[in-house]
């Protein structure tokens, strides 16, 4: 029972109590609106009201503060629509704002922050400043210049189409478009992603490499050209385009990338990292074909030049044709007659030399048939003594001799015309008419 006396006899308050005094506190202390920087980590509508989850954020992105907030039905209306009037677009979780608001703690609901208004420049401030910081960096990377240094193609025959699905920039786009591809001047390929929310950069990086893995394995080469495509939309709308992944995988495309988002008064980082950009998808198409007509006027004109050049060189050949077909014709002419000149005399001189020869020739016979007629009798005279040598010589054969009874002697295949040669025991060989025989030496 002490206890719970002295406890009891403690100095203290009701809870109650306690919390209207700090709600004294705050109402005395903030009593007038002030503006206030936080970023809108949920927000939530119901029965007209506004409800607002704020918080901010440390250096190692950490929250280090946060609170509920209110925009009540009677403020939202105002509120909201100037702000989407002015950002083009509706307050979303992840955005920076500068609210005007004041401090108020009930004793039931504990402490909220009651908005009053929101400044939309200090929206559009923050995009500016994000934008301008992301082109720096793109720019000192050197990614602002990198896909607009490449050279456009003489000829545009494929081009790869980057935009949201059923959109009305691209339906302006694709009437266009199709009528090109109906005549197979140019072919294009539509990839589609989301242009819009949080999401929207990855899905249009993704449908960026998809389309050129998909162009090249189906085509084995590049497109001519790459589109990225959108209508006009809200500031805020157009504003999850800037995102620096996005703007320098536009960059690195090793094909021309051409632009065109939004309006004419519209600007998005893409724009400023692209080979071209126009202010609407209708101008893209435009500027494919104006590209077409330039080229097949270029073609037309070169083939007018061809013509004009080819029919200029043929008056000169055939101008040239007959000025050598004179020269020939004279310098033959000439030939002509130097040639039957030269036969001529070539002529006369060989009948003179024939002439000649033949005479000489003919003295020459008659000189050769006298010597022959001189000749003869000694001829016949020499042909009787050889016919008288040759029965000589036909008496003097050893057949002859050997016929009447005579003997030829031989010694080791000699002949044997002295007997002081041959030695008592030698072997001789006896040649007689009809034969031959052995003989010994007694």
């Amino acid at each position: 029972m002490s206890e719970h006396f002295i406890s009891t006899c403690k100095q203290h308050l009701s809870l109650g109590d306690y919390l209207d005094a700090v709600k004294t506190v705050v109402n005395n202390t903030f009593d007038s609106p002030m503006w206030v920087r936080a970023e809108v980590r949920a927000v939530s509508s119901k029965g007209g009201h506004y409800y607002f989850e704020l918080a901010e954020k440390g250096d190692d992105d950490d929250i280090i503060a946060s609170c509920r907030a209110t925009l009540w039905r009677y403020r939202a209306g105002h509120v909201l629509s100037k702000f989407k009037r002015q950002t083009g677009t509706d307050i979303q979780a992840g955005t920076t704002l500068l609210l005007q608001g004041q401090a108020t703690f009930h004793s039931q609901y504990g402490f909220s922050f009651n908005i009053n208004d929101i400044d939309p420049d200090f929206a559009l401030g923050a995009l500016a400043q994000s934008y301008h910081a992301m082109i720096t960096r793109l720019d000192d990377e050197g990614l602002t210049n990198l896909n607009r240094s490449l050279p456009l193609p003489f000829d545009i025959r494929h081009v790869v189409v980057i935009s949201p699905e059923n959109a009305a920039g691209l339906g302006d786009f694709r009437r266009e478009a199709d009528r090109l591809a109906k005549h197979q001047v140019c072919q294009f390929h539509y990839h589609h992603a989301t242009f819009q929310g949080n999401h929207a950069p990855q899905e249009i990086r993704q449908a960026i490499i998809h389309a050129m893995d998909a162009f090249t394995d189906n085509h084995q080469h590049l497109p001519d050209l790459m589109v990225i495509i959108r209508g006009g939309g809200a500031v805020g709308d157009l504003a999850y385009l800037n995102n620096y992944e996005l703007a320098s995988l536009v960059a690195e495309q090793p094909v021309p990338v051409w632009v065109g988002i939004g309006h004419e008064r519209d600007n998005v980082v893409l724009d400023k990292v692209a080979h071209h950009s126009f202010d609407t998808p209708s101008k893209v198409i435009h500027g494919i074909q104006n590209h077409l007509r330039h080229i097949t006027q270029l073609a037309k004109n070169a083939i007018t030049d061809l013509h004009r050049l080819s029919e200029h060189r043929l008056s000169l050949a055939k101008k040239d044709v007959l000025f050598e077909f004179r020269q020939i014709k004279t310098t033959a002419h000439h030939k002509i007659s130097q040639e039957r000149v030269l036969l001529n005399n070539l002529l006369t001189h060989t009948k003179q030399h024939t002439k000649t020869k033949l005479t000489q020739h003919k003295h020459l016979i008659n000189e050769h048939l006298h010597t022959h007629h001189s000749l003869k009798p000694k001829l016949t005279t020499l042909a009787q003594e050889c016919r008288h040598l040759q029965s000589v010589i036909l008496l003097g054969d050893p057949k002859h001799t050997l016929k009447k009874g005579y003997t030829l002697v031989y010694h080791h295949q000699a002949h044997i015309s002295s007997a002081q040669s041959l030695n008592q025991g030698d072997v001789v060989q006896l040649n007689f008419y009809d034969g031959k025989r052995p003989a010994m030496i007694l």
